[in-house]
């Protein structure tokens, strides 16, 4: 069932080498609006570049109880959420990334629909962040939606998400299994499953910073199309169907068509618009050998 108003909230923030972006978000929770009680856990997952000491000068630390807690024995952002939880003291956790920024009203508005549903998920913008050229290389769901996994469940990405601490424990936690990418979806089906919903918090609005070169764009892209095969791995026996051959010709048609040798008046996308869909496309069909499926 959904959960009343909590005492306390715990902000959980895995974080790895993210000394030179995590005081905007942090600046950003101190500005939040809330005016209930709520604590900081930075889950420091093995950064090399003096994260601890740079959060020990950290001027606003007291202002949002703010901790740092070691989880570099075992590498991975499920890990980090897994051992931050853990060391958490709210009855409601909400969970943001190091290097976006969430709006001011965000906490407020994850606090009020954990009200109303079991688990939250935020919106995410990427304009005000980004620049115009970056914010156009990765599509967002529309405004008031969660994404859907191909006619399956309803998802949401764990850069902006919130459950009660009992819900977390009773479902075991992140899939520590999920390294790389998919561990926040792998979640939010496992949850739908064991009969909890999810719902959205409309006004709860996060900076979603995108990765602004081509070659981590297209890394962070294979690994989103791995842990896509990866899911369909685990959930198929659960429903899960394959992704429709309507849509994997849809992407070879664009990957052919609307390529960056075609001039863009033409072709109408950006490169890394187009670079999208070829590293998710390249991630299904490695992860789809990986996990002895099909699902491309």
């Amino acid at each position: 069932m959904p959960s009343p108003l909590p005492d306390l909230v715990s902000v959980v923030i895995p974080a790895y080498n993210a000394t030179e972006l995590i005081d905007e978000q942090l600046d950003a929770l101190v500005a939040q609006d809330y005016v209930g009680r709520f604590e900081v856990i930075v889950s420091d997952n093995g950064s090399t570049d003096g994260l601890r000491r740079h959060l020990e000068n950290y001027p606003h630390a007291a202002a949002l109880a703010l901790r740092l807690i070691d989880s570099s024995d075992k590498p991975g952002a499920a890990h980090a959420r897994n051992a931050g939880v853990a060391q958490s003291k709210g009855e409601l956790i909400a969970f943001a990334d190091a290097d976006d920024r969430v709006h001011s009203g965000w906490l407020s508005a994850m606090v009020e629909a954990c009200t109303r549903y079991d688990a939250v998920g935020g919106t995410l913008e990427t304009a005000s962040i980004n620049s115009a050229d970056v914010a156009s290389w990765r599509p967002l769901p529309a405004s008031g939606t969660l994404p859907i996994i191909h006619g399956y469940l309803p998802v949401t990405p764990s850069c902006s998400f919130a459950a009660p601490r009992s819900l977390i424990d009773e479902l075991g936690g992140w899939n520590e299994e999920y390294t790389g990418s998919g561990e926040d979806f792998e979640f939010c089906v496992r949850l739908q499953l064991r009969g909890f919903t999810l719902g959205q918090a409309t006004d709860a609005v996060t900076a979603y910073r995108l990765r602004d070169s081509y070659l981590e764009h297209w890394r962070q892209n294979v690994a989103g199309g791995r842990a896509d095969a990866k899911l369909y791995a685990s959930f198929r026996d659960h429903g899960m169907p394959r992704r429709s051959p309507i849509a994997l010709a849809d992407t070879i048609a664009y990957i052919v068509f609307r390529n960056p040798l075609i001039p863009r008046k033409v072709r109408r996308n950006t490169t890394g618009m187009w670079l999208f869909h070829l590293a998710n496309l390249y991630g299904r069909i490695r992860g789809s050998i990986e996990n002895r499926v099909y699902y491309l």
